[in-house]
């Protein structure tokens, strides 16, 4: 765990070294900055995208929670930790079995807004992970009950209720945020 009093800047593999703890810390302009912990609203939907995916994603790919990604920011070294993260095996072969971070971009993060962020530091976000090579980029916003999808830094579209949202990279994968927010419990 980083000590908040003393904070300096760290390279990626001093990042990456540090003990688990009960804070979790992105690594951004060579800093670890503490994620906002969790609520209610943001913890079962992690948990229930997390569940819903999984079931879609078995023998195509994994899916992480809180899973640190190994990349580049404005040209230096990032390791942002979005909420939820879908990498297909042929991205990062069935094989590879590391307790590390993910050591190549993935198909899909899932960012879940908390009372404190706004859309507008995920959109931000959204540009970088395309930055990145990462393919898409789903913002859930508990309060307005929305999913923003982003399928490029310019193009997304919000999905409320019953609107499908469906993917030709994420083949049979067919919610709506009416599902989610329904078995998150939520609605």
């Amino acid at each position: 765990m980083v000590n908040t009093s003393t904070i300096k800047k760290l390279t990626l593999e001093e990042f990456l070294a540090l003990p688990e703890g009960d804070v979790n810390y992105e690594f951004v302009d060579s800093y670890a900055v503490p994620k906002v912990s969790p609520k209610f609203f943001h913890s079962t939907l992690q948990l229930t995208l997390g569940l819903l995916l999984r079931t879609w994603c078995k023998g195509k790919g994994r899916i992480g929670s809180e899973w640190a990604i190994i990349s580049k920011r404005q040209g230096q070294d990032w390791a942002p930790v979005p909420d939820l993260t879908y990498i297909s095996y042929k991205r990062l072969p069935k094989v590879w079995k590391r307790n590390e971070a993910c050591p190549v971009p993935p198909e899909l993060v899932i960012e879940i807004i908390s009372p404190d962020q706004t859309m507008k530091e995920f959109e931000d976000k959204a540009r970088d992970y395309f930055d990145a090579v990462v393919s898409r980029v789903w913002i859930v916003d508990p309060e307005a009950i929305t999913i923003k999808v982003f399928v490029s830094a310019e193009e997304s579209q919000v999905y409320s209720d019953n609107m499908p949202i469906m993917d030709t990279l994420l083949p049979g994968l067919e919610l709506t945020v009416r599902q989610v927010f329904e078995e998150a419990e939520l609605v």
